[in-house]
């Protein structure tokens, strides 16, 4: 039965190993609650990870690992498409047409290519990391998503999905779905506990300051425990002057939905000590379960693959006919079977 629910995708890469607490709470928490309210396809985006070098074993992995985090984050295969992105070749096939379709000045304007061959040197850059985007707007016409999950920083990238799909069905007729940018709902920033001018992030993050998911549930108290936080001892939610506390309190009201006023009430006149303590208790309390939960699903590859299995046909039920149209579209000759 086709779901009248609007249809939204996302896409996670399978570089991370373990996700980290501000990648669950700014994207994964939300996935899982979207799938309640939406025909979701979510997938792990294994080819998007190849436009840098990646160790081919270690890519297998990962791609299990970020699918075995995302069931155990809450992606039930019954509401929602989870899968993974080679799985379904329609991905490539439509990627050439766009790549055909796209200009080359308006794949030079995309910031990430800017910035990640800025740092590796645009001599070692490939002609993938230039033009991923393009893949990324196949990702999500092929599915006619009606919105797309992300952060303020990928907006551009649904700005050229909207134009090369308005270009398209200029020229060759409706076809595509125009997508709207589904801005996930500001969660609070997580910053680094040891760094808190600067989000957690795998690239950015010092060691101690990152809260990896799958650590170890003593490493992860002691990381809060260890947490900056400043001079003074009152504990208050204030950005500049307490980021470190403010950063605190943050995490703790994200994920036991308390809001920041009832935990500067109930902590007024105690010391940074008994919130770190509390909060490492509440972190230890939700990576526990986390951690098992993925856990069970690495010990039984046959029950993992086969979901992702199951996904991806799903998915291609989709895409396939959203390919055929498109070739047909742009006058491609028909294999006969």
């Amino acid at each position: 039965m086709a779901s009248t629910s609007p249809r939204v995708l996302s896409g996670i890469q399978p570089t991370a190993g373990s996700f980290h607490l501000g990648n669950y709470l700014g994207a994964v928490r939300q996935w899982v609650a979207l799938q309640e309210s939406h025909d979701a396809f979510y997938m792990v985006v294994d080819l998007h990870a190849i436009t840098v070098p990646q160790d081919p074993a270690e890519l297998r992995a990962n791609t299990r690992l970020a699918a075995a985090q995302l069931l155990a984050a809450g992606l039930d295969p019954e509401r929602c498409t989870l899968f993974v992105q080679s799985h379904v070749p329609e991905h490539a096939q439509l990627a050439w047409i766009m790549n055909c379709l796209a200009g080359f000045g308006e794949a030079s304007r995309m910031t990430q290519f800017k910035d990640k061959s800025a740092k590796h040197g645009a001599g070692n850059a490939t002609v993938g990391l230039f033009t991923y985007p393009i893949l990324q707007v196949a990702d999500i016409l092929l599915y006619q998503a009606n919105q797309v999950p992300v952060g303020e920083d990928q907006r551009q990238h649904i700005e050229l999905t909207r134009d090369l799909a308005d270009r398209f069905n200029g020229r060759f007729g409706e076809t595509f779905t125009v997508p709207e940018p589904y801005i996930l709902k500001e969660t609070a920033k997580i910053y680094d506990l040891q760094d808190p001018s600067i989000k957690m992030s795998k690239s950015a993050s010092t060691p101690k300051g990152l809260i990896n998911l799958l650590d170890d549930p003593k490493t992860t108290a002691k990381k809060v425990k260890s947490a900056v936080t400043d001079t003074d001892t009152v504990i208050k939610y204030d950005t500049e002057n307490k980021p470190g506390v403010s950063n605190l309190l943050s995490i703790y009201s994200t994920l036991t939905g308390r809001t920041i006023a009832e935990l500067e009430a109930e902590y007024e006149g105690k010391m940074y000590g008994a919130l770190k303590t509390d909060l490492a208790d509440v972190m230890v309390e939700f990576v526990t379960p986390f951690r098992t939960r993925t856990q069970q699903y690495l010990d039984d590859p046959e029950t993992l693959d086969s979901l992702l299995a199951k996904g991806a046909e799903k998915a291609r039920a989709v895409a396939a006919e959203t390919l055929a149209t498109a070739y047909d579209k742009v006058g491609l000759l028909p294999a006969k079977h």
